[in-house]
């Protein structure tokens, strides 16, 4: 048994050593694979680019490119080009995609087996054989951060009795502001299942507030506005206003400031001046919208507009999550590997689709496609032209491009952890379970192919 495993390391190695051309150390201070405390500062990246502040993009070219993704992506819907009237084909299709019920067993979050019974509820709870022949077309703003779910329940469910991490009932999150449009109900009415630009789900209807369809659009389009640049901010604590009181917002939020609010005139029982006035909306206790001033501390990372396409941006934008832990579906108030890439990218005004499937595919994008039939001498050569911003992809990840150290691409991505294995053939883990900075080449997908060998796709965000 031992030969058999010394004879497979060394098959390891063989098929692994156009990888290893530099002597790969782990730093005691990091303990991953090829980084030093010094490259967790995002000056550490930006110091070695050519023209970090040279604009990729401009505001122009980036609606532009938006405007390409609405057209070609199949994956994001068109609010504003749904009908009047949703026909049931159309919703049943919408909620049978997503809302499979489980073929496998699953497990609660002590490891318990989750009853069949249990699971044929929240199947049931999805009340497909409800749905009308035509209902009108609904509309909505979300007002609070809310999961995003593949079935209406937040009970979480695991594959496995010792997996905490991935709730194969999360999807998703929308954020204060996002627009949807509401296509059914749960059979216990405390779930709606909602279209948004990007992603259908079943989110908690106390989480989005009704209203005319011109009103809910609107307001995604009003100016002036404030664009969230930090991780996250939070606009300050009121009892005048409760629904508004220390909200979160994320990345890339955008939201209409109030510039016309008398100098003279208190907010929610304090005054602005130290502030930024915007306007959030509030789901009434009917359901209905209305809108709300609300303060965001000018302490808090915002911006008058999107941050410009810059390298230096993406590397900065990048390293504010540096550590998050990882949540499967924006779930632990994160977010996953395509919403940490998304979310970066949003703070420049460039939109991405939801999940990595549809991301490493759009047709939107400058997409450089990978087959089986593509050697390893190819990839190494295109991996060693990564640019900053790039997006790499292998089945089910994405990772993040932040610069080259000596032909070696380094990544920023969130993970639930790397492996590599040193000279000798041994295998190593790190349980990172968050924003991670690595090398890429030494990383092992599994125990015969690298993350190389695996790539699928490269999406370049670029004219």
């Amino acid at each position: 048994m031992k030969l058999t495993r010394i004879f497979a390391a060394m098959l390891v190695l063989a098929a692994f050593a156009p990888l290893q051309a530099r002597e790969w150390q782990v730093p005691a201070a990091t303990g991953v694979i090829g980084v030093e405390t010094a490259q967790l500062d995002p000056q550490y990246w930006i110091a070695r680019q050519a023209d970090a502040d040279k604009v990729v993009l401009d505001t122009a070219m980036v609606a532009k490119q938006n405007a390409r993704l609405h057209a070609l992506d199949k994956s994001l819907y068109d609010l504003d080009a749904l009908p009047a009237s949703l026909p049931r084909e159309q919703v049943a299709e919408w909620i049978r995609s997503l809302s499979v019920p489980p073929k496998k067993p699953l497990f609660d979050e002590r490891g318990q087996p989750v009853p069949a019974a249990t699971v044929g509820a929240i199947v049931d709870n999805a009340n497909i054989d409800a749905i009308t022949a035509a209902r009108d077309t609904r509309y909505g703003l979300v007002v609070h951060r809310a999961a995003l779910r593949a079935f209406p329940t937040m009970q979480r469910v695991f594959t496995s009795s010792d997996d905490h991490d991935i709730d194969r009932f999360q999807e998703s999150a929308l954020f204060p502001g996002d627009p949807v449009a509401i296509a059914h109900e749960s059979r216990d009415g405390a779930w709606s299942f909602v279209v948004s630009p990007r992603y259908a789900a079943w989110i908690e209807k106390r989480f989005v507030a009704l209203g005319e369809k011109d009103a809910v659009l609107a307001y995604t389009r009003k100016t002036p506005y404030r664009v969230v640049t930090g991780a996250e901010v939070h606009t300050v604590f009121t009892p005048e206003e409760p629904a508004v009181s220390e909200l979160q917002l994320d990345m890339g939020v955008r939201v209409p400031v109030l510039a016309n609010w008398p100098s003279t005139d208190a907010v929610n029982g304090q005054h602005h001046y130290a502030s930024h006035v915007i306007e959030l909306p509030v789901r009434n206790e009917d359901g209905s919208l209305r809108f709300a001033p609300a303060l965001l501390p000018r302490r808090e990372s915002s911006s008058a507009d999107y941050l410009p396409l810059t390298k230096a941006n993406i590397i900065r934008q990048a390293f504010l999550f540096l550590g998050e832990r990882y949540g499967w579906g924006h779930s632990y108030n994160g977010r996953d590997c395509s919403g940490f890439v998304s979310e970066v990218y949003r703070s420049m005004g460039v939109e991405l689709p939801r999940n990595t499937r549809d991301q490493a595919v759009s047709p939107a994008l400058n997409r450089i496609a990978l087959s089986e039939k593509d050697d390893r001498a190819k990839r190494l050569a295109l991996v060693r032209e990564l640019q900053v911003g790039d997006l790499v992809y292998i089945p089910g990840h994405v990772m993040m491009v932040i610069g080259q150290l000596d032909g070696e691409p380094y990544v920023i991505h969130d993970t639930t952890g790397l492996s590599w294995y040193d000279r000798d053939g041994t295998e190593h883990r790190a349980k990172t379970n968050g924003v991670t900075v690595s090398p890429l080449t030494p990383l092992m997908a599994n125990r015969t192919q690298s993350y190389v060998d695996r790539i699928t796709n490269i999406q370049r965000i670029r004219p």
